[in-house]
Formats: C-alpha cells, structure tokens, sequence
C-alpha cells in the first residue's frame, strides 16, 4: 500500500504537470478536474503495476 501510494506521487505529480502543458485550464475548478482525471488514472495504473510485480515476485518466492 505503501509503494503504491508513493510512486503514484512520485509519477502521478510530474504527470499531471507535463499533461497540462497541452490544456488550456483557465479556472481552478478546471485545474482540479483536470488534476483528478489524470491522476486517478496514473493511480489505477501504478496500483495495477505495484500488484502484477507483487505477485510476480510472492509466486518465485
């Protein structure tokens, strides 16, 4: 839970900076949204990669 939580900020941060470089976000609920929207995805990816390596790893152990 941890690792997920980390790297998701550790991706998720500079993701949403570099993704809004190509959006005009001209409000701060604009920003929001748009923040929430890329995150969660960077979330839902990291969260699937962090437990395809979990279990990789627990089934050689």
């Amino acid at each position: 839970m941890q690792v997920t939580f980390v790297t998701t900020i550790l991706i998720g941060a500079p993701a949403v900076a570099i993704a809004s470089l190509a959006v005009t976000l001209p409000t701060w609920q604009g920003k929001a949204l748009f923040a929430v929207r890329v995150g969660s995805v960077v979330w839902f990816v990291t969260a699937v990669a962090v437990y395809l390596y979990a279990r990789r790893v627990h089934s050689e152990a």
